[in-house]
């Protein structure tokens, strides 16, 4: 959802739309699930020659190289492999084979691909990326940043949770914004005040599974392929929501 306030209705609306399609278009560009992405084709490529990618690209990595280094390396664009041995949806729910999850977690590895300003290559054949830990924060960023540029002063993001706010509310107050209680659907646990910047939160509540009275969220530790443990949900302010969203999921995976 966008919510926007201007001087007038149509002004609102091409703002809006203006916003909406650059969503789209970074959807349709590093979506895993398209044919056509520029992610599908550098996965597609892996264990061969490099592929040659655009300067938004090249900056998406570089976001993701710094990441990882500050993670100590379990924040991991290629750690999307693992849903090879994990799935969610299963029913009745069941634990990966450990071979397949050894697999998986053979072919992880940020630190071994090759990329610099023109292209990217993946070194092992079966290795992918994934920037679904970056891109749908960075598209909420893009979608503000061209209502900003469009002279909209007042105005919220919302990417599936993921929010970026574009200065107050008209009357100067700020977005009060609810935190889901990580064990109750529809019960907040938190309230925070948000009048610029963006907020995120990561949490093992979305897509689980439980076994044995035991929880296993998709939030996975590239070094084991094994869930987090430690927390139930973590939520971050900061000025942007790429920023936000990676450090909520980087304090999930410490």
């Amino acid at each position: 959802t966008i919510e926007l306030a201007a001087d007038n209705v149509d002004h609102a609306r091409r703002a809006a739309a203006a916003a909406i399609a650059d969503v789209q278009r970074i959807e349709a560009k590093y979506s895993r699930y398209r044919d056509d992405s520029v992610t599908t084709r550098i996965n597609r490529a892996a264990g061969g020659a490099p592929v040659a990618i655009d300067a938004e690209t090249v900056a998406l990595l570089r976001y993701a190289d710094q990441c990882h280094a500050l993670s100590g390396g379990r924040f991991d664009i290629t750690s999307g492999v693992l849903r090879r041995a994990w799935d969610f949806r299963r029913d009745p729910p069941a634990l990966p084979d450990p071979h397949a999850l050894a697999e998986a977690v053979a072919l992880i590895g940020w630190q071994d691909v090759e990329w610099d300003e023109h292209a990217v290559r993946l070194p092992r054949a079966g290795m992918e990326i994934d920037f679904g830990g970056i891109g749908k924060e960075y598209a909420a960023d893009r979608a503000a940043t061209l209502c900003l540029d469009a002279g909209v002063r007042h105005g919220l993001v919302n990417l599936g949770g993921d929010l970026r706010a574009l200065g107050p509310q008209p009357d100067g107050s700020p977005w009060r914004i609810g935190i889901r209680h990580p064990r109750g659907q529809h019960a907040a646990i938190a309230g925070i005040d948000l009048a610029d910047g963006a907020l995120a939160t990561s949490g093992d509540y979305e897509r689980y599974l439980e076994i044995d009275g035991r929880r296993y969220c998709h939030i996975l530790d590239p070094r084991t392929g094994m869930p987090v443990r430690a927390w139930q949900s973590i939520s971050v302010v900061a000025p942007l929501c790429v920023v936000a969203g990676s450090c909520a999921t980087i304090a999930m995976l410490l």
